[in-house]
């Protein structure tokens, strides 16, 4: 018997009024495995992360962790799943009056109950993973640059050692070479310590270094769904365009007059 999937999506539905943002969303992902969905903006890549991580309820279909469907449980039996749960943000979401080890520290001390000590000792260790010294734990998010504030907010992700990482647009923001240092990061901090990951980001060269699956969102559904390695050959005229960055092609990008 085959194992149960770390994240089970079955004909996944998300409409806002008239506009069907996901439109019958399938797709398993197995424990320890690594997927990119890309997809242009406004394709309903958030849409799909926050209804996996509830703060969306989905109007149909089913969202299973480990077996479990989370579609629409109980708030007490919700929190249970989200603590299998740590998320790098878009724009890392750092709380500016709380110094970075605090910051590490936020899901630890407010979602755990962690003794502060014990939470600062862990911050200031998980820091280390992301290659920042212990006395970075003293500043305030504002005297870090991008880069650094991105290392911040994935050492927020990995701290309480979940089961499940998202990352929203991880490199978004970074020059090419901190872009890299970031995937580099995100492989030895997450990929290889066999936690499972769900990323959405429009940096190719991200998607093919840290998935080792990548799918496509476009139009609600997931048009493609393959190896990293073969995002570059999917015999797929959307994939192809998408991936290659062309203006030509059956993508149309609505542009005002």
């Amino acid at each position: 018997m085959s194992a149960v999937p770390k994240i089970r999506l079955r004909d996944v539905h998300k409409a806002f009024g008239e506009k069907r943002v996901l439109n019958g969303v399938t797709l398993d992902i197995p424990a320890g495995q690594s997927v990119v969905v890309i997809g242009g903006s406004g394709t309903g890549k958030s849409v799909l992360i926050k209804s996996i991580l509830g703060i969306l309820l989905a109007d149909s279909g089913a969202i299973e962790i480990d077996g479990q469907n989370v579609t629409d449980i109980p708030a007490a039996q919700r929190g249970a799943v989200n603590k299998k749960f740590g998320m790098l943000f878009q724009g890392a979401a750092l709380f500016d009056s709380l110094p970075v080890w605090e910051n590490v520290a936020f899901g630890l001390i407010q979602g755990e109950h962690m003794d502060r000590t014990e939470a600062r000792e862990r911050a200031i260790k998980t820091l280390g993973r992301v290659g920042l010294a212990p006395e970075v734990g003293e500043l305030s998010p504002a005297e870090l640059s991008g880069g650094m504030q991105k290392r911040v907010g994935l050492a927020r992700a990995i701290a309480g050692d979940p089961e499940i990482v998202f990352f929203d647009e991880p490199t978004t923001g970074l020059d090419p070479i901190m872009a890299d240092v970031i995937n580099d990061l995100i492989v030895a901090c997450v990929k290889d310590k066999g936690i499972t990951t769900v990323s959405i980001t429009h940096d190719m060269q991200s998607a093919r270094k840290i998935g080792d699956r990548i799918a496509m969102l476009y139009e609600g559904k997931l048009i493609w769904i393959g190896d990293a390695k073969d995002v570059d050959k999917a015999a797929n005229p959307y994939v192809d365009q998408f991936v290659h960055g062309r203006a030509e092609g059956p993508i149309k990008m609505q542009v005002r007059k």
